[in-house]
This record gives structure tokens, C-alpha cells and sequence, in this order.
């Protein structure tokens, strides 16, 4: 696999609680060096990044993040905001108790209103699938696809394990044709990303992907 199919994957990621702007302006330089898909950042330097990045790469954000059970309402009120600070593209978080107590409805609905906002925009469904069974996996490809989101992504890296091979045969299986993988979670070497991407993953999150690929 080229280097420059690996590179336009990456969604170049840091949401230490400890960020900084100065980490905020080397991500987004790196990520325009390298042509990575985007740099995925903490919601409040959405706006630096932004308009430092002037259009060179684009910003994704979190929301719901790292634990999903915020009310539906704030997480729309997170989407409306981190949209008109720059954002181009949102990876939310589900209930996950909403999910095991089987409140499918509510799941799907706040997916679709999250949809609804980002409107054009790419939404990432995280799903955190170390705490799900493999039904729930399913469940959430369905719910997925039927309500329009862009991606179903594996993990937050803050919860419970990260991405494995198996939950990525897995939604590809499942998923609709129009919704993509991401893998994210404790992938550190350059053999994961090609192993995660063989299996059918279209983006890789990582805080770490400049070690693994021997970036400067």
C-alpha cells in the first residue's frame, strides 16, 4: 500500500485535556503537509483552528465526547455551535444506555437530528464497541444507515479497548452502501493501518500516526 493512500485516511487527532493552541497550529500544519483527511480536535479551539487553517485542511470535532449520555438537546446545541465556529465534519458519541436498554428510537432520533444539523457536512457515529455485544453492533450499523449518517467509527480511544479487525468485518458487513468505516482507538503502528484498512476501514483516527509512519 502507497504511503500517499495511508496519508489521505488519517484523521490526525489530539483531544488531550491538555491541548494547547501551540499543539492546535503544529496539528493542522502537519495535517497540511502530509495531506491528512482532517485534524480531529477539542471543541473549544474549534474557531482557532479554523481560522488558522484558513480552508488548507479540514476540522473535525467531537460531540457527546468521550461519554455519550449528554441529553440529545445538548448535543444539538454542541453540532449548531461547533458548525458555526468552522467545523467541517462532527463525530458524536451515542447513549450507550440508551442502546442496552434497547431504546432504539432514541438512539435513531438523535442521530437523525445531529444528521439534520451537519446537513451536508460528514457526522460520525461513534458507537464504542468494546462495551457491545455484537447484536448491539448490528443494531448500530442499521440505525446508521437508516438515519443518514456519513460513518460508523469504533471507538472514542477513551473507553473500555479501541478498534479491533473483527468489529470492522463486522460493520462492513452490515452497514448500508452509503456509510463508511472509521477505526480509531489504540492503533499505533503503520501494520495496524494497513491491516484496519485491508478489512474495509475508509478513515483512521490517531494521536500517534506521526511515530508510527516516521513523519517529521
Amino acid at each position: 500500500m502507497e504511503l500517499s493512500d495511508i496519508l489521505k485516511r488519517i484523521d490526525h487527532t489530539i483531544l488531550k485535556p491538555d491541548t494547547t493552541i501551540k499543539d492546535i497550529y503544529k496539528l493542522c500544519d502537519e495535517a497540511e503537509k502530509y495531506k491528512f483527511a482532517s485534524v480531529c480536535l477539542p471543541p473549544c479551539f474549534v474557531r482557532e483552528a479554523s481560522h488558522y487553517a484558513g480552508g488548507r485542511v479540514k476540522i473535525c470535532s467531537v460531540i457527546g465526547f468521550p461519554m455519550g449520555y449528554g441529553t440529545t438537546a445538548s448535543k444539538e446545541a454542541e453540532a449548531r455551535e461547533l458548525i458555526s465556529l468552522g467545523a467541517d465534519e462532527l463525530d458524536m458519541v451515542i447513549n450507550i444506555g440508551r442502546l442496552k436498554n434497547k431504546e432504539y428510537d432514541y438512539v435513531s432520533s438523535e442521530i437523525g437530528k445531529l444528521k439534520s444539523i451537519a446537513g451536508d457536512k460528514i457526522l460520525k457515529v461513534i458507537v464504542e464497541t468494546g462495551m457491545l455485544t455484537d447484536e448491539e453492533k448490528i443494531k448500530m450499523c442499521q440505525i446508521v444507515t437508516t438515519e443518514g449518517a456519513d460513518y460508523i467509527k469504533t471507538s472514542t480511544g477513551f473507553l473500555s479497548r479501541g478498534a479491533d479487525i473483527k468489529d470492522i468485518i463486522l460493520f462492513k458487513e452490515n452497514i448500508g452502501r452509503n456509510v463508511k468505516i472509521k477505526a480509531s482507538g489504540g492503533i499505533r503502528t503503520k501494520e495496524e493501518i494497513i491491516g484496519f484498512i485491508e478489512a474495509g476501514a475508509d478513515r483512521i483516527g490517531m494521536s500517534s500516526v506521526m511515530n508510527a509512519l516516521n513523519l517529521k
